[in-house]
């Protein structure tokens, strides 16, 4: 199975509300928060994620984070939808 990369540049009032989107996207498998300068925050696996249980929680620290930075750099990890074929 093929993984690709996507990133996007988020500004930090709109982290929380990006990442919510990308976890519910059924082709998503993982979700690395990085700053400006390109150290990684966080990585999120978006199979763990999607388990409402633990979905509150992460939403919550991705939405801290944001505080701490203006401008982020979200690299979304995905496999091919098997639809698309």
């Amino acid at each position: 199975m093929t993984t690709f990369y996507d990133e996007i540049k988020v500004f930090g009032h709109e982290l929380a509300e990006t990442v919510k989107k990308l976890i519910h996207e059924g082709n998503v498998r993982r979700i690395i928060i990085k700053n400006e300068q390109g150290h990684t925050f966080v990585e999120i696996p978006v199979t763990v994620a999607a388990v409402g249980a633990v979905f509150a929680p992460i939403v919550a620290a991705v939405g801290a984070l944001a505080a701490m930075a203006a401008n982020f750099t979200i690299v979304i990890e995905r496999v091919p939808d098997p639809a698309a074929k």
